[in-house]
């Protein structure tokens, strides 16, 4: 089943490869309160809309707003995603929809006597977690000397623990602020 998923994605990219305007190719980090996403992003563009695929890592800490009083971590991960532009050459205002999977290492501390101190505490692990992240996002894309790209985005979705190995850690709403830069060829 995997090996039909991975074949079937790979027809649909090459098949919108040969239909599309113009491709682009940057970095991408994105901020939000209990971490960071760093990756390596590319869309394929067609009239007025796109596709895209990111590759990168989220950097959490969570520090009290998870299940333990302290949580921090990361792990890899990408993300798939469609953008509708409301101009007909692929720039201007966008609104968007992305799924992204990470598989997170997060090495959680609980309070023991009022304090959050390894030596103190004999309540720690990591637990392991495979996270599903959906998100509408909204942004503005330029174009500068009609290749390079910048793009600030607004994010807002889930993060959602799909399976845990340890103990439950944090999850819940996500608002991400984004910021890319590439190049369109």
């Amino acid at each position: 089943m995997k090996k039909y998923l991975v074949l079937v994605s790979l027809i649909t990219v090459c098949t919108l490869s040969l239909q599309s305007q113009n491709h682009d190719l940057g970095i991408e980090f994105q901020a939000y309160p209990a971490g960071t996403i760093t990756g390596l992003r590319y869309e394929i563009g067609f009239d007025n809309q796109s596709v895209n695929a990111r590759v990168g890592y989220n950097a959490a800490n969570r520090r009290d707003w998870g299940e333990h009083p302290n949580e921090e971590g990361g792990g890899l991960g990408g993300s798939l995603g469609y953008r509708y532009y409301f101009n007909e050459i692929r720039k201007d205002f966008f609104l968007g929809l992305r799924a992204g999977i990470w598989q997170l290492d997060i090495d959680w501390l609980d309070d023991c006597n009022g304090e959050i101190n390894v030596e103190n505490c004999d309540r720690n692990g990591v637990s392991e977690t495979l996270v599903f992240q959906p998100t509408a996002e909204m942004g503005w894309l330029f174009v500068f000397n009609e290749k390079w790209i910048v793009t600030p985005s607004i994010s807002y979705g889930l993060e959602i623990n799909v399976q845990t190995q340890g103990e439950e850690v944090g999850q819940g709403d996500i608002l991400l602020g984004g910021l890319s830069i590439g190049y369109r060829f």
